[in-house]
């Protein structure tokens, strides 16, 4: 049996509904034929219209058969699960519970941004940051995907985006450092420890003076089921490294053409095709920055007058 709240405005049911009436996401369970789940949703209807001046979207508010189909709510797919030849403890415990599912194409959709004609393609987007930058990226929208699906009892259907999104940060870092995954792999595999047991994942680290290293961190999360699993919105970390690559260039005073120590300047160029077409022909410093992706080069004086003049590079022994 299904009760509709109470219309009398001094029931508290009817004042708790009055305050949640812009919550428009209900899931309703009913056991019985569908002519009467058909009646209940008019009477909802008429309930809506007639007591808080809302109207019920047809076209939204569907009628579900649990065991035969599944209905979407909240990101989840929710059945009723049957089976006959589930057999334990002299009944059929699978008969009748309700199950939570992770849909196959909200899979599909979290591993669409990582893919390029059907396999894991890196990040350029991401390739101007550090590799903890990197790291963290893909393991923030990692982790809150796994933790929002914990309660789901086919969790291990996101292997699938795990592998994607993993292969994709491997071949965004390698990107990064001009190697391959493999080695990318070896660098940043790490293991931790879980209530599952120990789980590898990939770790890079900032260090800081007198302080803990920050640590980002992708994976190491078991895909098992959690039927008590709670969301945790955690403060992020404050980062107060310099992630200005500009920044620690600068700082280290050293001519990127001819390794001078002493005082530096930086060179701009509007964009990287001003640079010209790679070759014999092409200058030392159009090289260099063609080689770093950058529009700026840091450079001495005598390097960077060089360059204004269009005057030969000086040799390393200089």
């Amino acid at each position: 049996m299904v009760s509709l709240p109470s219309t009398d405005p001094d029931d508290p049911g009817y004042r708790r509904l009055r305050y949640c009436r812009y919550a428009d996401d209900h899931l309703l369970g009913f056991t019985g034929p569908k002519a009467e789940a058909e009646e209940i949703k008019q009477r909802l209807a008429r309930f809506l219209r007639d007591e808080l001046k809302l109207e019920l979207s047809h076209t939204k508010t569907l009628i579900t058969h649990a065991r035969t189909k599944a209905a979407r709510f909240l990101g989840y797919e929710i059945t009723v699960q049957h089976n006959d030849r589930k057999t334990t403890r002299r009944r059929r415990t699978v008969n009748g519970q309700v199950a939570l599912r992770v849909p196959l194409d909200v899979i599909k959709a979290k591993s669409a941004p990582y893919l390029r004609r059907g396999k894991p393609a890196k990040q350029k987007a991401l390739t101007n940051g550090d590799a903890y930058t990197i790291v963290a990226t893909y393991g923030a929208i990692y982790r809150g995907i796994v933790q929002y699906y914990l309660p789901a009892g086919d969790i291990h259907r996101l292997h699938r985006l795990r592998w994607v999104m993993e292969t994709s940060m491997l071949k965004t870092l390698a990107g990064k450092h001009r190697s391959s995954m493999s080695k990318m792999a070896a660098k940043y595999k790490a293991k931790i420890p879980t209530p599952h047991g120990p789980r590898t994942c990939f770790e890079a680290h900032i260090e800081r003076d007198g302080r803990q290293p920050l640590v980002a961190r992708f994976g190491g999360i078991p895909l098992h089921r959690q039927r008590t699993a709670s969301v945790i919105d955690r403060q992020p970390i404050r980062v107060d490294y310099p992630h200005k690559e500009i920044i620690t260039r600068l700082l280290a005073d050293t001519c990127e053409i001819c390794q001078h120590k002493g005082e530096v300047q930086v060179h701009h160029v509007r964009q990287l095709a001003d640079l010209g077409a790679p070759g014999p022909l092409q200058p030392q410093w159009a090289k260099a920055m063609a080689n770093r992706r950058r529009k700026t080069l840091v450079v001495c004086s005598s390097c960077h007058g060089h360059i204004h003049t269009g005057q030969p590079d000086p040799p390393h022994t200089q």
